[in-house]
């Protein structure tokens, strides 16, 4: 015990370092087994949207023309959070998007607070959708 003690006051750095990357790791676990639930991989979200569901696309307008989910529609998450019920419905289906699934992740909890039961996020992102080798459309562009 007492080489212990001696390492810890000769070493504080190393010791404070391990510490705070041990926290760290600790806490992204926690916050990861928080979202678990709450998203879905890409071949689940091809279900979801075969039996109908909403698609939502978090990003920015620019991203979303360069490339989307058939049939998404273009939400800010602001706009989500604030009135989802202006273009949502609550017994439908929702799934969010973003470019790597951690945004919408994040506005899954609040849209189910406010009573949407079937809201999930695409695990991942578009960049997961992508890996699967899943379509995209892009709007057309006038020339």
């Amino acid at each position: 015990m007492a080489q212990l003690t001696e390492f810890i006051l000769n070493h504080p750095l190393i010791v404070g370092a391990t510490a705070m990357a041990t926290v760290a790791l600790v806490v992204n676990e926690l916050r990861i087994r928080s979202q678990s639930g709450l998203s879905v991989p890409p071949q689940e979200a091809v279900q979801l949207i075969n039996q109908g569901a909403t698609v939502v696309d978090l990003r920015d307008g620019a991203q979303f023309a360069a490339g989307h989910i058939v049939d998404a529609i273009n939400l800010q998450a602001a706009d989500l959070k604030a009135n989802p019920e202006a273009r949502l419905k609550k017994k439908r289906a929702i799934l969010l998007v973003c470019d790597n699934g951690s945004g919408s992740a994040r506005c899954v909890a609040p849209l189910r607070q406010a009573g949407f039961e079937k809201a999930w996020a695409l695990g991942g992102g578009l960049a997961a959708w992508r890996g699967a080798n899943l379509p995209l459309v892009a709007e057309k562009t006038r020339g």
